[in-house]
């Protein structure tokens, strides 16, 4: 009964990160934690979104921006892997605390820099993908920050969805292979994670059945949406 929950709610958060681009480890992680623990959860999350973020690349193949996604893991990347080795230095709630407040304040930044057309470039990529890796090594998830990084670049549904999951794949795979290199990564966890990433994928493409129904604005309205839960979230966690 606990794996015919867990592969329900896996089916779930796939389809909302097929939808919204994120969101798979919002909604997976307290799960995780609750039958697996606080320590195994994260890295049990960590292989499972590489198979969650493969299902949106395959998803979406033609539509991804192989130039953007490039750049942004030139950077990204190493930034994952010292965030991962951060992650057991920094006292708990502090990275949750700082990216709640930051997610929050992002609904009206995004909004407001649309109307004025704001785009950013790949040299931007390039030097905002080291501090948003280090972020991704330290907690469970920063989805919500690529959201308007990607989204600025001018990416939006399958395009933005597609890349911004290529990109998420490179982070991913540096974050697993550190917590393998310290010992975190336990054949127990890979099986678990691979279970779990493997109905991430199927909702990868549920979600993409959605996407195609909506509207541009419907869409970033939903982005929204997203972005305040994930910060309400994040300061719940924080303060619990």
């Amino acid at each position: 009964m606990d794996y015919a929950l867990l592969l329900a709610f896996g089916l779930f958060a796939g389809t909302l990160g097929g939808i919204v681009g994120t969101g798979s480890s919002l909604v997976m992680m307290p799960v995780l934690v609750v039958m697996f623990g606080p320590r195994q959860a994260i890295p049990i999350m960590a292989v499972a979104a590489i198979l969650g973020n493969l299902g949106r690349v395959l998803a979406w193949w033609r539509d991804i921006d192989w130039r953007a996604c490039g750049a942004y893991c030139s950077t990204a990347i190493p930034g994952a892997m010292l965030g991962a080795r951060l992650l057991l230095e920094i006292a708990p709630g502090v990275a949750e605390t700082a990216l709640g407040l930051f997610f929050l304040s992002l609904i009206p930044a995004r909004r407001w820099l649309a109307r004025r057309e704001f785009r950013i470039t790949t040299t931007h990529l390039m030097l905002l993908g080291g501090p948003l890796g280090l972020l991704t090594g330290v907690v469970a998830s920063t989805g919500p920050l690529t959201v308007p990084l990607f989204t600025f670049y001018g990416l939006e549904r399958g395009a933005f969805l597609g890349t911004e999951a290529a990109s998420s794949i490179g982070m991913y795979v540096a974050k697993v292979a550190t917590f393998q290199l310290f010992g975190a990564l336990t054949p127990e966890v890979v099986v678990q994670g691979v279970i779990v990433g493997s109905t991430l994928m199927a909702g990868s493409f549920v979600g993409r059945f959605v996407v195609l129904k909506l509207s541009a604005a419907a869409y970033r309205s939903l982005i929204d949406s997203l972005m305040l839960v994930s910060g309400l979230s994040l300061l719940w966690a924080a303060v619990r």
